[in-house]
């Protein structure tokens, strides 16, 4: 899996200080990682994700009831923007993917050199614990 993370620790510019051309060549790229991913038949999902303003925190409250708030907090330095889920032949595999999404364009065309970070999806317990 190939998380993209986005905050203040990231160092990137807010996308909402992008041009609208740099937003679109930025989504166009991450549509062509898709389609060649699809191609390469290594994509399983890919998911873009809702401002975080828009998220909820949910805990099961007491006598069966959830409770909810907004949720992430303001103080939360950085947040979850999307992510990959690849099936591909080894980890080098998916480093190399993660790089080649880290350079996506950000404004003026340049690379964001955004982080990536690649971890694999469980497949049961771990073997000791």
């Amino acid at each position: 899996m190939m998380l993209m993370q986005f905050g203040e620790q990231s160092g990137l510019p807010p996308m909402s200080t992008w041009l609208p051309d740099e937003v679109k060549a930025h989504i166009e790229f991450m549509h062509e990682v898709n389609s060649k991913l699809t191609d390469a038949g290594e994509l399983v999902d890919a998911q873009g994700l809702a401002d975080p303003g828009q998220a909820r925190i949910v805990r099961a409250g007491d006598g069966g009831a959830p409770v909810v708030t907004d949720g992430p907090y303001p103080e939360t330095k950085e947040f979850l923007v999307g992510y990959w889920i690849v099936d591909c032949e080894s980890r080098e595999r998916a480093i190399d993917l993660a790089a080649y999404v880290s350079a996506a364009p950000g404004p003026g065309g340049k690379p964001l050199n955004m982080p990536i970070e690649v971890r694999q999806v469980m497949s049961g317990p771990p073997e000791e614990l």
